[in-house]
């Protein structure tokens, strides 16, 4: 169990803190939002349709009940006053009796990393099951090879890649609490690890396309394996979506290989970069299997409560490097699907399924993801403008120019090769659209856009300069910001929308003055750059985690460690709630329904053999882990 315990003084906290954090200290306590439910509920889902006037906004209590923590360089998490936190799992630790406690010196073998929670913990969702367990879905993006293997050895063997495709995928474990401590429940009924080698049904549009079709599977329709799990997304019917991003990364050949201009704009290349997986498995080899690259990209749904079935790539909801998935129910009772490319240039989607969302109808509610229209976003504005009007733009085959004279034959075409029929239908480029998310009781969605520093470069395999402006208004954008957008009607299912910034992150010390200061609500007691994990709480608080520059200096002077904060989006508020170690990235985030206990993933802590040694301490080799927290007083997180 880890503590802080500050003692500021109250003197010290007013000149750390901006003024409306002072006023909003002194009104009455804060108000209610939705009743606290013991299961999960759909009404998280559903959109209420009170939006926040600027009277409401003006007589809005505070909704941040927690006293900020300053910026840190340490090699720990600090959480505030009052929070204690402890590491519920890491890297290499057995979720079966049959595996093996985590050795040091070798760092485990391929067959026990299969049986080990992964590395890179990205995204996660926590369920609550009718009998009072618990299970948790954490995705394990990639591996760290500096720490994954015992030698700096640029050459890998079999077993090394075996251990390697064993770290990538999602970790599912059942977990429970013993007074204050939350454990993993070691051969728990719902335990399993999905790999990079595990069966996958590809459904949707595409399925059976040739452009999917391979040596191994000649019928394109089941794919093996997931990779790069970046963040997630869970449905109001109980299932996870894992989003596979960075797959590109994975595939190589020695022979001599064509690139087509597609490939080319996922960014493949026909170098290895190092992970060698094409050596040992000639899906990975492009001169071998050049369609399997076309079978990553995708949302992938998981059913966690049923260890025996088959986890199933969605190509209706587009390829593409997929950041997360934030689910909303439209008026009408289909289902919205927000969706990020996380790249520079690149754009922000939207999914609307076909059919309707059938409360309590599992059987009904399980394909609802396989059928529906894909959007992309379109945003308006003129000159310095940092708000105003957008459209979503349907990419479905005859229309917007999403025909076979430019290129897409079918609407298959189109969903394998999303990237380019957004360009064709003039989508609006992005500074690396991360996580989406929406408020539990407005109308609106938020997206971190992390940074940008290929301003004026074309995109690989072609495609539009990215401008500036709008929703991306800096030339150089090392600190990124956060847009938020309203649909009309307050309806998510409509083509409509106004939007603004709910923060541009900046440095007012280094850059006093100038756009590189950051927005109105950012000040020297909470800057921050690159955030990228995005998520509200029910109460609907907004916690944003960041993955950017931690040197500490120059333009990042001030900044430390990365780290979370809270956001008010009635305010504007933002207070720095976690740093993490040296090194790390914060990503992932879940609650217990009673929002009293909060999940947070710490990602790759002494990231290029920097100096750490989270969560171990001592000689202890640096692990990506999930760490819980809570209150002492047994309250709400944030609260």
């Amino acid at each position: 169990m880890n503590t802080l315990v500050t003692d500021n003084t109250l003197a010290d906290r007013e000149a750390t803190e901006p003024d409306f954090n002072r006023i909003a200290d002194r009104m009455v306590s804060r108000r209610g939002f939705l009743a606290r439910t013991a299961a999960f509920s759909v009404t998280a889902f559903v959109m209420g349709t009170t939006a926040l006037t600027p009277a409401t906004r003006a007589a809005a209590n505070r909704l941040i009940g927690f006293r900020a923590i300053p910026a840190s360089g340490a090699d720990t998490v600090i959480v505030p006053e009052g929070y204690s936190w402890h590491t519920l799992v890491s890297w290499g630790d057995p979720l079966f009796s049959k595996g093996k406690p985590f050795d040091q010196a070798t760092r485990g073998t391929g067959e026990s990393q299969e049986l080990a929670f992964g590395d890179n913990n990205d995204g996660m969702s926590l369920f609550a099951l009718p009998d009072g367990r618990f299970v948790m879905a954490v995705n394990n993006e990639y591996d760290n090879p500096e720490w994954l293997f015992p030698t700096d050895s640029k050459d890998r063997s079999a077993d090394d890649v075996r251990k390697s495709k064993a770290a990538h995928g999602v970790s599912i474990f059942e977990v429970q609490q013993n007074g204050n401590t939350w454990q993993v429940v070691i051969d728990g009924k719902l335990n399993r690890r999905i790999t990079a080698d595990t069966p996958m049904a590809i459904t949707g549009p595409a399925a059976g396309h040739a452009l999917l079709k391979t040596p191994s599977d000649p019928e394109g329709r089941l794919a093996l394996g997931t990779s790069n799990n970046c963040g997630n997304g869970r449905t109001p019917w109980g299932t996870y979506l894992t989003c596979e991003e960075n797959f590109n990364g994975y595939f190589a050949t020695d022979a001599e290989y064509s690139l087509t201009e597609a490939q080319k704009r996922y960014g493949i290349k026909t170098k290895d970069r190092g992970v060698q997986w094409y050596k040992y498995d000639d899906r990975f080899d492009l001169s071998k299997s050049p369609n399997e690259a076309n079978r990553f990209g995708y949302i992938v749904e998981i059913d966690p409560t049923d260890p025996n079935s088959t986890p199933r790539k969605h190509t209706a909801l587009g390829r593409f490097k997929h950041e997360n998935a934030e689910v909303a129910i439209a008026a009408d009772g289909r289902v919205v699907v927000y969706l990020g490319d996380d790249e520079r240039g690149e754009h922000l989607y939207r999914f609307i399924s076909k059919n309707r969302y059938a409360p309590g109808n599992d059987a009904s509610n399980a394909s609802l993801l396989e059928d529906g229209t894909l959007y992309v976003a379109k945003f308006v504005y003129a000159g310095a403008d940092m708000s105003g009007r957008g459209e979503w733009i349907e990419l479905t085959h005859g229309k917007n120019g999403l025909t076979a004279e430019n290129g897409f034959s079918s609407q298959a075409e189109i969903l394998i090769h999303t990237r380019m029929a957004a360009t064709v239908v003039g989508a609006t480029t992005m500074d690396r659209p991360e996580w989406v998310a929406v408020h539990p009781t407005q109308a609106e969605a938020y997206c971190a856009l992390t940074n940008n520093s290929n301003r004026g470069v074309k995109k690989n395999g072609g495609g539009v300069e990215q401008a500036v402006g709008g929703p991306n208004p800096r030339e150089k954008n090392g600190y990124g910001q956060i847009v938020r957008w309203r649909p009309d009607g307050q309806d998510h299912g409509t083509d409509a929308f106004s939007w603004d910034l709910f923060v541009m992150a900046g440095n007012p010390e280094v850059h006093p003055g100038t756009h590189y200061a950051g927005s109105a609500n950012i000040n020297a007691a909470n800057m921050f750059n690159s955030p990228d994990g995005l998520a509200f709480d029910i109460d609907g608080r907004l916690w944003i985690q960041t993955d950017g520059n931690y040197k500490d200096k120059d333009d990042f002077a001030g900044m430390g460690n990365n780290q979370m904060l809270c956001g008010d989006p009635a305010t504007g508020e933002i207070r720095r709630f976690l740093t993490g170690p040296v090194a790390c990235e914060i990503t992932g985030i879940a609650f217990t329904p009673d929002q009293k206990t909060m999940f947070v993933g710490v990602q790759h802590p002494g990231e290029k053999r920097a100096a750490s040694n989270f969560p171990g301490g001592g000689d202890t080799v640096p692990r990506s882990s999930v760490i819980a927290i809570t209150k002492n007083d047994g309250g709400v997180i944030g609260n």
